[in-house]
């Protein structure tokens, strides 16, 4: 994708992708194929101003987009807070408690002191129901109507903003369901009603509750935060299509977000995969993990064999204590490490790096914005990585004076350290950290993270890319161009999706595929319409079906894609197959000869949009030009436990074929990479970085 300087003209696309530090901006004009950028500071209490001031350092305008884009954290973050909503739970009777009796797990088994997982509804707003539905979906006992209304009542009184209302089997059939909430939005029209039907059409009752319970208790705050967004950039002159970027990396209209905000949950995470994805099938690149560090977190996905790995739920939160949402999303695993991380000296000696962030306000000490707690982002200052007078291109100056004082005082003297052991024990143990991450995705999926490459992206990704790959045995590192900026980027070239789920048990020996297909057939048909709905000119529809399947007496099992061919000749034994590779892939074993059977069936329908292509650059000699050089510093590397004098490269200068021997540092408007000594950068022909290990 090309960079461009000069304004944007008709055909505007601009994204929003607003992180705990930086608020990014990429605006794709279509009539020229120009990408342009915007960075700013996130304005926690006013988000609609830090999109403004990025959109004019982009150099656009709103009143010529014809469609935005956004991520955002503002659903995840509410649950992490705890800061949503006062809701009540309208639930069958009898089951009242089964939000917080949960799965019974206990992964601490020796911990006396373990706490379980905390409801987001307290248990004196969970309202019994008296209806009841069978598993078939037929009616045991018709809808109390007027014990709805005296619940709703009674939650009103205890002054909830929020209603979520399950079911039992309505998977099955929604009729129940479907009428409380009519029920509840006639007679309080305020409140924020929302059905797990809506949700999920999944069995496991526990994981359907929470699912609801999390989308009525982030509700009311997403709701409101996308009507003000949206009437602050009406003001400003926006007048095109405003769609919001789905957990599942897909699009989906904002009238619908306001519906179902779960699916938002790992909305800028999962736009950070989807470019990793195009930029793969770009270079044809297989196999690659999506690692992207900002300034609050940092977060991996995978692609393998050319496709993003995907999940039917997650624990927000973590498995010790968190809760789960049972929606389709991309398997993203993070850790509170990012740029902002706070380090703080522990008892017994101990260096200790986040969770907490010091976002944007105050920001890490560098900033000079008031904070007073050292950061990861002062660390890498300190050791030279970051240059003082060129952050985000010298539009920001940071104060190493002032990160060199809060490391003395915080972290080197209470440790008994000198400054320099300070700031690299702090870069080690976020490297540590990060690495966790990456093995999360990969080996607990059966997948050897030495056989991918780790595409590294976020402000503060390639400063750290090196150190990752090199802890956890990865040889390839690629920085995307413009990578402060790539999961902005990676909303440009996302399309319109919709995840569909069917429950249906079925051994796969007597499954009829004729009503197997009418039941792929109504979801399909469901989605095709939904996305045809958009005002977004579409260059097609692509279907994707997936089963989720286990050997007959298992409890859980594995979603296995069926290309669409295995249908058209009823090919049980291609699907038996598939599901035996994918079951060895991630357990290690399989059993061809032990009979399976068909849990749910999944269905991906994804309107295609036209996207900005990945421009070729022009191409060098091998030797950056001269003006690709721009001084050197000294820096700090573990490798030779000292400063080494490290030549700076200018990342726009460099041509493709050149080539650069570490030690190095490569430096760009929202980003730098560092290379270590001994390894060995290529720019590629559509200027990503690709970056070789040594083998140590």
């Amino acid at each position: 994708m090309s960079v461009a300087e000069t304004s944007p003209k008709d055909r505007l696309r601009l994204s929003a992708d607003i992180g705990g530090t930086f608020t990014d901006i990429a605006g794709f004009d279509e009539a020229t194929g120009e990408l342009r950028l915007g960075k700013t500071l996130t304005t926690p209490s006013r988000l609609a101003d830090g999109i403004q001031t990025g959109v004019e350092k982009a150099g656009a305008h709103f009143n010529e987009a014809s469609l935005l884009l956004h991520g955002t954290t503002v659903a995840i973050n509410t649950i992490l807070e705890r800061k949503g909503a006062r809701c009540a739970l309208l639930i069958t009777q009898g089951f009242r408690d089964i939000y917080e009796i949960g799965r019974i797990n206990r992964p601490e088994a020796y911990n006396l002191f373990f706490q379980k997982h905390e409801p987001l509804i307290e248990r004196a707003l969970r309202f019994e129901i008296r209806e009841r539905m069978d598993a078939h979906g037929r009616v045991l006992i018709k809808l109390d109507e007027e014990q709805v209304k005296q619940a709703v009542a009674a939650a009103k009184a205890a002054g909830v903003q929020a209603i979520a209302v399950l079911f039992l089997h309505s998977y099955k059939n929604p009729q129940h369901e479907k009428r409380a909430k009519q029920l509840i939005e006639q007679d309080h029209p305020e409140l924020y009603v929302t059905a797990s039907h809506e949700l999920s059409q999944e069995y496991r009752e526990f994981e359907r509750t929470s699912t609801v319970a999390a989308n009525a208790y982030v509700g009311p705050r997403v709701k409101t935060y996308l009507e003000d967004l949206r009437a602050r950039i009406g003001e400003r002159g926006f007048g095109g299509s405003f769609l919001i970027v789905q957990s599942n990396g897909g699009l989906f209209d904002v009238e619908e977000a306001k519906r179902s905000c779960i699916r938002m949950l790992e909305s800028g995470p999962a736009a950070g995969v989807i470019g990793a994805k195009a930029l793969c099938d770009s270079i044809g690149l297989r196999n690659a993990i999506a690692f992207d560090m900002g300034g609050t977190t940092a977060k991996a996905g995978v692609i393998h064999q050319g496709h993003v790995l995907m999940t039917g739920g997650s624990l927000i939160g973590g498995y010790a204590t968190g809760l789960p949402v049972q929606i389709p999303m991309i398997d993203i695993q993070e850790v509170g490490t990012g740029g902002g991380s706070i380090a703080r000296a522990g008892p017994a000696g101990a260096l200790r790096v986040g969770p907490e962030s010091a976002g944007a306000e105050p920001g890490p000490v560098c900033y000079g914005l008031g904070g007073i707690e050292p950061t990861v982002t002062d660390a890498n200052l300190v050791l030279g990585r970051l240059g003082a007078d060129r952050f985000l291109g010298g539009e920001m100056k940071l104060d190493l004076e002032g990160a060199r004082v809060a490391l003395e005082q915080k972290i080197a003297k209470p440790l008994g350290l000198d400054l320099t052991q300070a700031a690299d024990g702090i870069i080690r143990v976020v490297t540590t950290r990060m690495s966790h991450v990456v093995r999360w995705v990969t080996t607990e999926r059966g997948l050897d993270a030495a056989d991918f490459a780790l595409i590294a992206y976020g402000g503060a990704g390639p400063l750290h890319a090196v150190s990752v790959a090199r802890e956890i045995g990865i040889a390839k590192v690629l920085i995307p161009r413009a990578p402060g900026h790539f999961s902005a980027v990676g909303m440009l070239v996302a399309d319109l999706r919709r995840d569909f789920v069917t429950t249906w048990f079925k051994p796969l020996a007597s499954a009829d595929f004729k009503e197997l297909l009418q039941l792929y057939g109504e979801m399909e048909r469901n989605g095709t319409d939904s996305v045809r709905q958009s005002k977004i000119a579409l260059q097609g529809i692509v279907l994707t079906r997936y089963a989720d399947m286990r050997y007959v007496g298992q409890e859980h099992a594995v979603t296995v894609e069926l290309p669409l061919s295995l249908f058209e000749t009823a090919d049980r034994e291609g699907i038996k197959r598939r599901f035996d590779e994918v079951h060895a892939q991630r357990y290690g074993f399989s059993s061809p000869d032990e009979k399976a059977e068909i849990v749910s069936l999944r269905s991906a329908v994804s309107g295609i949009m036209p996207k900005p292509p990945f421009e070729r650059i022009e191409q060098g000699d091998a030797k950056p030009s001269p003006q690709a050089a721009v001084g050197e510093r000294p820096v700090y590397f573990k490798e030779a436990l000292d400063y080494v004098r490290t030549p700076i490269f200018l990342r726009s200068a460099l041509r493709a074929g050149d080539v650069i021997a570490g030690p190095a540092l490569i430096e760009e408007h929202a980003s730098t990479t560092v290379i270590h000594p001994g390894d060995r950068l290529e720019v590629d022909a559509f200027g990503n970085l690709g970056i070789e290990i040594r083998r140590s």
